[in-house]
């Protein structure tokens, strides 16, 4: 069973500040960890893994220092690592994310099962995994909680949906992108951080002319979504009072809902229904 897994190096913060210029996120400064949905991808493939034997060939595109989230992730079992880094690969959207992954994936050539987080804690966009299917005409199936069974052809599991799970069963090769939570990712082992960073260690590096991609269709110049500003709205509360008795209150209230719409809406029935409730007026 030959896997590839999928991870991001993220900031190990939410409060992510964007470049006013570029739209771009402001990477500097902030600590960097392996993307929390990403871990419980790999956990997954180190138990199927141990189970039906095979490799785990673990891929991540980012600058230089994302070779640290490959290192850890082979301290955990993983057997190799590919960092695709490339100047030309900055500032892509999602779409030139997915083709760059996918063109490498490609290189790889052999692989089963492609497993995934369902999103990235900066982007949370949750596009890579399906547009990386797409790309590579495979079947996927996401929201995965849990694998049951994998053989040569098959690999059946267990989906979460708005009301309940389904059990789902696809052809391989196939891509799965799984929940956060869903398993106990382990820890490194410090035999494999330290085999990890030995000169001999499987960890490679391609770049734009090693996966065969032009320039303008990966990064920024190849995304199809670009950012044209970006700020923080500003909110001004306005406030009314109302006078007059408890009914006449209410009326106007009543009189204000109509006028509402959404959460205000919604917001304005609580405090009407409350206030009625409270004084117990009557045929109001």
């Amino acid at each position: 069973m030959d896997i590839v897994v999928l991870v991001k190096q993220v900031p190990n913060t939410t409060d992510v500040k964007l470049d006013k210029n570029t739209g771009n996120l402001i990477r500097e400064g902030l600590e960097s960890i392996m993307n929390p949905d990403d871990r419980n991808a790999l956990e997954f493939a180190l138990q199927i893994k141990a189970e039906y034997g095979g490799t785990i060939t673990m891929v991540s595109m980012g600058p230089p220092q994302a070779v640290d989230v490959l290192s850890e992730a082979m301290g955990m079992g993983a057997d190799k690592g590919l960092l695709l880094s490339d100047m030309a690969f900055a500032g892509a959207d999602t779409w030139a994310t997915s083709y760059t992954l996918g063109k490498a994936i490609e290189k790889i050539e052999r692989f089963d099962l492609i497993i995934c987080g369902r999103q990235a804690i900066d982007g949370d966009t949750a596009q890579i995994g399906p547009q990386v299917a797409d790309f590579l005409d495979i079947p996927q199936i996401t929201y995965v909680t849990d694998i049951e069974t994998v053989s040569n052809k098959e690999v059946i599991v267990k989906r979460r949906l708005e009301d309940g799970h389904e059990r789902v069963a696809s052809q391989l090769p196939a891509l799965l992108t799984i929940l956060g939570g869903a398993n106990n990712p382990r820890y490194p082992n410090i035999g494999g951080l330290l085999a990890a960073c030995e000169e001999n260690a499987p960890l490679a590096a391609w770049n734009a002319a090693d996966i065969g991609v032009m320039v303008n269709d990966v990064g920024l110049a190849g995304s199809l979504t670009h950012v044209i500003k970006t700020y923080v709205p500003k909110f001004k509360r306005q406030g009314e009072t109302l006078e007059g008795t408890t009914a006449e209150v209410v009326r106007q209230l009543i009189q204000h809902l109509g006028k509402s719409e959404g959460a205000s809406a919604c917001k304005a029935v609580a405090a009407t229904c409350r206030l009625m409730a409270d004084t117990k007026q009557e045929g109001i």
